[in-house]
This record gives C-alpha cells, structure tokens and sequence, in this order.
C-alpha cells in the first residue's frame, strides 16, 4: 500500500482530477505502459488516497471505496499518419473549447489556465476531411524529471482530452470512463509535440476515441484508446 494525492492543480471538474491524469499516475505503478485502466468514480482531489499494487494489476481507494483500477495488457492502437506540425498548429484556433467550455480549468485543455500551468493543449478540426483534432503541446519543466523527461502520467493526460473533442459533438457532456494507452519512446522538456484524436465508434452513451503523440518528425511517442461515456442528463441532441 502507498498514498497518492491528485493535488487541485490536476484538476478537470472543478472538484475532481483530470482523468488522463490520474489514469496515467495508476499506470505508472505499473510501468506506465501498456495498460488499461477504468475510472470508477471521479478522482477526489486535495486528499491522500491509497494505491494498492500486485502482480496483476493497481487499485486506488477513497477512504475504502474504489475509485481506480488498472491492469496490464497488451495495448496496439492503430494511428493514422499525423499531420504536420504547421497543420497542428493550424487546427488550433479552432478548438471549440475557446467559445464555449464545459470545463474551462481543465488542466489538459483549459482555455482559463496559464502558460506554466495548464498544459494547453487546445484540439481543433483539421481540415482533411477524417473528422480528426489535432494540437501541439511543448512539455515544460512542470512534467518533467530530473532527467529531463516528461513523467508518464502527463503523457496520459495529453492523450486523453483529445479524444473527447474528436466526438464532442455527438457525446455532449461525457467524462472519461475506460483508458488504454502504449508508450514508444520518452520525450523531453522543450521537445515540440503533435497531438492527435479521432473518433472509433459509438454505441449509445458510449464513445471510442483513439488518441497520439508523435514529434515534429512524424515519429509515435505514445497512442491510447479512451471510452467516453455520455452522462444521461446532457446526451447531445
């Protein structure tokens, strides 16, 4: 047994932590790659929870309850070729979230947080016709280690508000329900990154969206598939 706290500054609801985020601070128990892990209840924020490891996988509990869990397993995602870095940035003006934003503090996508912050990493429709997003996302020393690499858990996060957006229109308000994610190769603080999501299918409230990271070259740092599930009350119309 171990503590973990998911402190404010991760947040994606206003009271509780990003998702990507906290899936990928469970996953990095595990090695931080090739797992899958399911959110049971949205993270608690500002408050010491207890990680559970065994040879199979991790839990996270809330005072007892479950919030987390996460198993290792083989991850493929099948990634399409990314866009530029010119066409990445290009998308960007227009993310949805600069004129209306559910959660306008999330710490991956939020328009209200700042530079050294926030990540702000803002996924607009690209104009290739796939119904793809994409954004660029520069590390800072924030995410990092000691060695200069970003930590596992914020290329969870990076991964995961994506693919949201990739399905906005159709999933309303949705909240992460499912993740699974690979990662290739680390990348570094300073090193540009182009970010990726597209939607899979849809059955019902459920959505699958895959999502990518890969540098200014083209070359794959890390891939997820994500569920998204529709909350009842604000099912898009």
């Amino acid at each position: 047994m171990s503590t973990l706290r998911i402190e404010r500054r991760f947040r994606g609801p206003p009271e509780s932590g990003n998702g990507g985020y906290a899936a990928g601070l469970v996953a990095a128990a595990l090695g931080g790659s090739n797992c899958t892990v399911t959110l049971k209840s949205p993270p608690p924020i500002g408050r010491n929870l207890t990680l559970s490891t065994d040879a199979d996988g991790a839990t996270l509990f809330d005072d007892g309850t479950i919030v987390v869990t996460a198993s290792r397993d083989p991850v493929e995602v099948e990634v399409p070729p990314p866009p530029t870095l010119a066409e990445a940035q290009d998308a960007e003006p227009r993310f949805t979230g600069h004129v209306h934003h559910i959660f306008p503090g999330c710490f991956v996508c939020g328009p209200e947080r700042e530079r050294g912050d926030g990540m702000r990493i803002f996924p607009g429709s690209l104009h290739d016709g796939a119904d793809r997003v994409a954004a660029t996302w520069t590390p800072d020393a924030s995410v990092g280690d000691a060695d200069g690499f970003v930590l596992p858990e914020f290329l969870w996060a990076a991964l995961d508000c994506p693919g949201y957006f990739a399905v906005e229109s159709t999933a309303g308000l949705a909240l992460l329900g499912r993740m699974s994610a690979t990662i290739h190769r680390q990348a570094q603080i300073g090193e540009p990154l182009i970010v990726t999501g597209w939607p899979i299918s849809a059955e019902g409230r459920k959505h699958r969206v895959g999502s990518a990271l890969h540098d200014a070259n083209g070359d794959l740092i890390a891939a997820a598939t994500a569920t998204w599930i529709t909350l009842n009350e604000a099912k898009a119309a």
